[in-house]
């Protein structure tokens, strides 16, 4: 392979990136755009045109929302095309037609053609907006058709505007432009285009008069068509790029660019960010988006909160990756966090304020640039009309409160009061100490401002009462102005650093109350050891740390369920269908978010990075929490610790229940073979002596073919006891066996039991001691025979044929104690107790043979009569069982 041929190779990082798109895709529906510039230019003709040729091809094509407007050639390529039935959504007492994106998902189609994806939907849908539905259809893997002007994109909004002098509020992110498999170009010329609404295809004739008028007009529609032809051009150059990066073909490659805005909550954040995205499209850039949240950042006003918090959505659904810092200097956090990312230039807008405030502070602009180094700082420029619209918004502010600056005068006059108390004892220069005292005081109780007036009007008042002449503010030597103007210069620094180190400190102190809050549950999660003792602790955790209402909701089978949750707090059919659309599109949803906000509660998905595990719903004590950018960061971060503690108790219960399972394997594989063994045992007794007499039937005397037979019937009876203890041990423990008790004579019992075994024990000497009084006892005579029976048969195989064996029964207490006594080996001390065990067998002598089911069948039949049975060692070797029964 030659030189020439390595080169062309695409690089590995190449092809991992084709890799990971193709295998998103295969994932993923693919979405086709038909753009056009302007209504009327016929994407939606077209979009049908080619759901026809795709129906023609054998593909399964629905239409889910197609607006014809009356157009007989559109109702015509209609024919033939599955429309499903659109859903009705009440709203102010009208029924309003919308996407019925759940008969869409039912239906399942291969391609769903969704028409004017800019929509919003109508008040009590499941998203706000029509291109969120497209989004849920494309992640369910359904491929979907839809038509969008060029105006509606987020990044072209202001530009828009500028153009035609319209706001266009029905706006969908670029990231939907980025995400399209395909683009198609709708285009006709604008003469062709206004012909068109001349004829009424465009509109009725008295809309169409005032859409000529205010919209279509012909440099409005070329404008509008050089920005679609621009749009398309630049999504087809960005496809040659990624074919000739993928397949290794030479060409310059420039270094590749990031951009970074900083944003801070001003009315003229919007234009920053749709302006970075432009030069981003341009430099084909990834870029950034921070907030930089200072100390005293708490204290803004909660207009300008959701100000910066809608900045934030608006970026991120633009395409930029968005975070906030918090630090006290805005510009070193936004240069740090540019070198920290590899950002090559930053967009800044152009500072607004008076001269006289940028003597007094260095403007933002100017501090970035002095730090920024090797990075590019890029200056946005504010038009008039934005300026003056900037104004208004500013205009609309809070009041600023007059309390502390009353505080404040307060302080100067009882500092000066107490002043004039002292005068006779101290001079009047040492009286400048007292009035800085009183600055300090104003700066650490009222803050900066405050402060600064205290510190003026500590001047003014020292000047007036104490310096002479008195009573006015004429300074008889001049020496005293260097006094006032060093009060008023050590009084302003020692204001702004007391403020500053408050701000720090109260920064300090939530960080501290966010940090203890994620270790406290940390802590109680790593504690808990299942389900319910996390979700218990979840629940409170969150309560405790933001005074919010908490539920934990888990999959139960096909559906969700609460399984924790604040006390008084309940979930209605609505909220659980929020959590449910949240646990299965792995989304936020609910308030704070753009999807389903009429719901109560803010729903996390509780993921991580292999599958969902559950939703956390969580009310808020306010609306505005749910936009706090240090709430949500806290929720998100629960919610994460949550969903990594699920995960662990789920692994942990996983391998407890594989070493069950292995445990269970091992037992099981010793009792097949254990029982394997005491099957085949009589079995081969049984047919060897069967085999026998058949062969030898003739030739045999009576008294073998006698003593074989005995040996057949004692085997075949030895395989009935086991397998009927088999069928006994089973019922037991499926609970199948019901007692018929009645009053029953203890001597008849034993009898029963003797005879039953009467066989077995032959010669063998049986003891039976029982006192003539004992009293009729209820109990199921025929369990309590089969007890008797197992007692019996485990003392006379495991005594030797020398020694007895002793039956004896007591009253006591209101109980009936029936012993079963032998002079066996007896049992060691520690297995006393598991004898009573399945299958368990203590080593036995050479010979005897048993499955260990015996005494385990007891400990059940005594048990369900409401008994107990246990084992002892006699004196001088041996071993005694003893039954104890309630009389009453």
């Amino acid at each position: 392979m030659s030189d020439m041929d390595d080169e062309r190779r695409p690089s590995p990082e190449a092809m991992l990136k084709l890799a990971q798109a193709e295998e998103a895709e295969a994932e993923r529906g693919k979405l086709k755009i038909f753009l056009g510039y302007a209504a009327g230019v016929g994407k939606t003709y077209a979009m049908l045109e080619a759901a026809q040729e795709r129906k023609r091809d054998g593909w399964d094509v629905v239409a889910a929302y197609v607006e014809s407007h009356g157009r007989p050639e559109t109702d015509a390529l209609l024919e033939g095309l599955e429309v499903l039935p659109k859903a009705r959504i009440e709203y102010q007492r009208v029924f309003l037609p919308e996407m019925d994106i759940d008969a869409v998902l039912a239906r399942r189609p291969q391609i769903a053609l969704v028409d004017e994806l800019a929509h919003t939907n109508a008040p009590g849908s499941r998203h706000e907006k029509r291109w969120q539905d497209v989004a849920e259809l494309l992640a369910a893997g359904i491929d979907v058709y839809t038509t969008v002007n060029v105006q509606h994109f987020e990044s072209l909004n202001d530009v828009v505007v500028q153009i035609t002098g319209i706001a266009v509020r029905e706006t969908v992110p670029d990231s939907l432009l980025d995400l399209a498999a395909e683009i198609r170009l709708v285009d006709i010329p604008p003469e062709d285009l206004l012909q068109r609404l001349r004829e009424g295809k465009v509109y009725v004739p008295e809309q169409a008069a005032f859409a000529t008028e205010k919209f279509f007009r012909p440099g409005n529609l070329i404008a509008l068509r050089e920005l679609s032809l621009r749009r398309a051009a630049a999504r087809v150059d960005e496809e040659m790029r990624a074919y000739m990066e993928a397949r290794a073909i030479p060409g310059p490659w420039p270094a590749a660019e990031r951009l970074l805005v900083s944003i801070s909550g001003s009315p003229f954040s919007e234009r920053l960010i749709r302006t970075t995205r432009r030069l981003a499209d341009e430099l084909k850039a990834t870029w950034f988006t921070v907030y930089v949240e200072t100390p005293g950042g708490g204290r803004h006003e909660q207009e300008n909160r959701e100000r910066v918090w809608k900045d934030l959505r608006l970026a991120e659904s633009l395409g930029s990756q968005v975070a906030t810092l918090t630090a006290t200097s805005v510009a070193e956090a936004v240069v740090d966090y540019a070198r920290s990312h590899n950002v090559t230039q930053i967009v800044v807008g152009k500072p607004a304020k008076s001269r006289w405030r940028e003597f007094l502070r260095l403007p933002l602009v100017d501090q970035i640039i002095r730090l920024s180094g090797a990075i590019d700082v890029h200056v946005v420029s504010y038009e008039p009309v934005e300026a003056g619209k900037g104004e208004a918004l500013s205009g609309r502010r809070r009041p600023i409160s007059l309390t502390g600056y009353m505080a404040s005068v307060a302080m100067v006059v009882a500092t000066t009061l107490a002043c004039l108390l002292v005068r006779p004892f101290i001079a009047p220069t040492n009286m400048v100490m007292v009035y800085l005292l009183a600055v300090v005081l104003a700066a650490l109780r009222l803050g900066l401002k405050p402060a600064i007036l205290t510190a003026f009007l500590g001047v003014l008042a020292f000047d007036f009462f104490f310096v002479p002449p008195h009573l006015t503010f004429n300074v008889a030597d001049t020496q005293y102005l260097i006094t006032f103007v060093a009060l008023f210069t050590v009084g302003s620094v020692i204001s702004t650093l007391v403020s500053k180190a408050s701000e720090r400190a109260e920064a300090l102190r939530e960080r501290e109350v966010q940090t203890s809050s994620l270790y406290y549950l940390s802590r109680d999660l790593a504690a808990a050891a299942d389900i319910e003792t996390l979700v218990e602790a979840v629940v409170r955790n969150i309560g405790e740390s933001i005074h919010a209402k908490t539920a934990v909701l888990l999959p139960e089978g096909d559906r969700l369920e609460v399984v924790a949750s604040s006390r008084g707090l309940k979930h209605d059919l609505k909220e659980m269908a929020v959590a449910d659309w949240a646990f299965r599109n792995r989304q936020p949803a609910g308030q704070g978010t753009e999807t389903l906000v009429s719901a109560g509660f803010l729903y996390l998905p509780l993921q991580t990075a292999g599958s969902c595990l559950g939703v956390l719903g969580v009310r808020l004590k306010k609306d505005a929490d749910y936009r706090s950018t240090q709430v949500r960061r806290l929720l998100d971060a629960f919610a994460t610790q949550t969903a990594m503690a699920l995960e662990r108790v789920q692994l942990s219960r996983q391998a407890e229940q594989a070493q069950i399972l292995q445990a269970r394997e091992n037992l099981e594989r010793a009792l097949l073979n254990s029982i394997s063994h005491d099957l085949r045992t009589p079995l081969v007794s049984i047919t060897g002596t069967l085999d026998t007499l058949r062969e030898k039937v003739h030739t045999l005397a009576d008294e073998s073919r006698l003593e074989l037979l005995d040996t057949a019937w004692e085997e075949a009876e030895r395989l009935n006891r086991f397998v009927g203890n088999l069928l006994d041990m089973t019922r037991l423990e499926a609970g199948a066996i019901k007692l018929k008790k009645e009053l029953c004579d203890v001597q008849d019992l034993v009898g029963c039991a003797l005879a039953a075994l009467e066989r077995r024990i032959g010669e063998r000497r049986i003891t039976v001691l029982l006192p003539p009084d004992l009293p009729l006892v209820r109990m199921d005579m025929v369990l309590m025979t089969q007890v008797l029976v197992n007692l019996l048969d485990n003392a006379l195989k495991y005594s030797s044929p020398e020694r007895g064996i002793e039956i004896s029964a007591l009253v006591d207490s209101g109980r009936l104690d029936i012993e079963v006594a032998d002079r066996g080996p007896g049992i060691p001390v520690q297995d006393l107790k598991r004898v009573f065990d399945k299958f368990y067998r203590i080593p036995v002598p050479e010979g005897v043979r048993g499955t260990g089911l015996g005494l385990s069948i007891c400990k059940g039949i005594v048990e369900s009569h409401g008994g107990t049975i246990r084992a002892e060692n006699r004196a001088g070797g041996g071993l005694r069982v003893i039954v104890t029964l309630p009389i009453r």
